[in-house]
């Protein structure tokens, strides 16, 4: 299926995240915090997918989003959150994120929303 980059500082969202995609047979590379998945996105190459929570420490998930873009233009990304607040920061970088998932969500919700985003778009 996809390979999946997947970049959350919440221990238990970040296991069920993982654990529902791969159900759903994905290849996951998963990271507690925006800079350690930007070191993923340099180190590990091609992704299909980053789906990133916006709000962690050391590179919020807005931050990881401008540089992933940048640095892998091809790259779907969703942000995930639970911040109202958030979701209107994110939303300057409509042109860039493919679509913000709000928390908590459940285990289908999430499986639907990246088999939506990983559709080819022409």
């Amino acid at each position: 299926m996809a390979k999946i980059l997947v970049a959350e500082d919440d221990d238990a969202v970040r296991a069920m995240v993982i654990r529902a995609l791969n159900e759903d047979g994905h290849d996951l590379i998963a990271a507690n915090d925006g800079a350690a998945a930007l070191d993923a996105l340099k180190r590990d190459g091609r992704f299909d997918l980053l789906l990133s929570d916006v709000k962690m420490p050391v590179m919020d998930g807005v931050a990881l989003a401008l540089a992933a873009g940048r640095d892998h233009p091809d790259l779907t990304i969703m942000l995930m959150t639970g911040y109202a607040d958030q979701r209107e920061h994110a939303h300057g970088l409509d042109a860039l994120v493919h679509d913000i998932i709000n928390k908590p969500f459940s285990v289908d919700q999430i499986k639907g929303a990246v088999r939506e985003a990983l559709v080819p778009r022409h």
